[in-house]
C-alpha cells in the first residue's frame, strides 16, 4: 500500500478544469481519475490506496457539499480539497468545519493546489495505515475461540491465573494454556501490547453478557 502510486481524483462537470488538472496531476507522478458528476464517482469502487479528491462545489445532481457528507461516512480516509467558481465565507466555513483540507477560489495558483493535494495524500496515507492495523487486529481477535476471549478479557482486566481460573471455573493450568494461545494469536509479544491491543478494540472486562454485546460490536 505505501509503494502504490497515490491516485488524486478529480470530481468537475468542466471538461477543461478536468483536462488540465489531469495534466497538472500526471506531471508530479500522480494517477488522476477525473468525473463529470458526484454520481460517477461515487461507482468508482473504493482501493486501499493513499488518494485524495479535488471536488468542485457546483455538480449536476449531488453537489460538492452533499457528496463531502457522503465520503464522510463511506470513505472516510480520503481527504477532500474544494474548487470552485465562487465561494463565500458560510460555504468554505461549512467545508473546513466538515474538514476540507483547502478551499480554493478558481482560478488558483496551481503551486497552492499540489502543495494542498501533497498534504491531503499523506493524511491518507497515514489513515490508511492505521486502518490496515485495525484490520489486521480484528482478524487476530477473531481467530480467538469464546473460551480464549474470555481469557483475554480477564488478563488485560489485571486478573492473575488463579483468580481467572476461579471466575472461569477452569484449572490454572488450562488458563495458563488459553493465555499462551492467546498471546500467539494476538501476536503480542508482551502484556503491556495486549493491553494496547485490547484498549484499541476497546474489549472490557468479562462478563457473559459483555462478551457477547463485544463480538456482536466486532463483526
Amino acid at each position: 500500500m505505501s509503494h502504490a502510486t497515490p491516485i488524486v481524483f478529480v470530481v468537475d462537470d468542466d471538461i477543461s478544469v478536468r483536462e488540465s488538472l489531469e495534466l497538472l496531476i500526471r506531471s508530479e507522478g500522480w494517477q488522476p481519475e477525473t468525473f463529470a458528476s458526484a454520481q460517477e464517482f461515487l461507482a468508482r469502487s473504493r482501493g486501499l490506496v493513499p488518494s485524495c479528491l479535488v471536488l468542485d462545489v457546483s455538480l449536476p445532481g449531488l453537489n460538492g457539499l452533499e457528496l463531502q457528507k457522503r465520503i464522510a461516512t463511506e470513505r472516510s480516509e480520503m481527504p477532500i480539497i474544494f474548487i470552485t467558481g465562487y465561494g463565500d465565507v458560510p460555504m468554505t466555513v461549512q467545508a473546513m468545519k466538515a474538514g476540507a483540507v483547502e478551499f480554493l477560489t478558481k482560478p488558483f495558483n496551481d503551486d497552492v493546489l499540489l502543495g494542498a493535494i501533497r498534504q491531503a495524500i499523506n493524511r491518507s496515507r497515514i489513515a490508511l495505515g492505521r486502518e490496515i492495523e485495525m484490520q489486521a487486529l480484528r482478524n487476530c481477535y477473531a481467530s480467538l475461540t469464546r473460551r480464549e476471549r474470555e481469557v483475554l478479557a480477564l488478563v488485560v482486566a489485571g486478573l492473575l491465573n488463579k483468580q481467572i481460573a476461579s471466575e472461569l471455573r477452569i484449572s490454572e493450568i488450562t488458563v495458563k494454556a488459553h493465555r499462551g494461545k492467546v498471546m500467539q494469536k494476538m501476536k503480542a509479544d508482551s502484556l503491556a501490547g495486549l493491553v494496547n491491543m485490547a484498549a484499541r478494540l476497546r474489549i472490557k472486562r468479562y462478563s457473559a453478557t459483555a462478551t457477547l454485546l463485544h463480538d456482536s460490536s466486532i463483526a
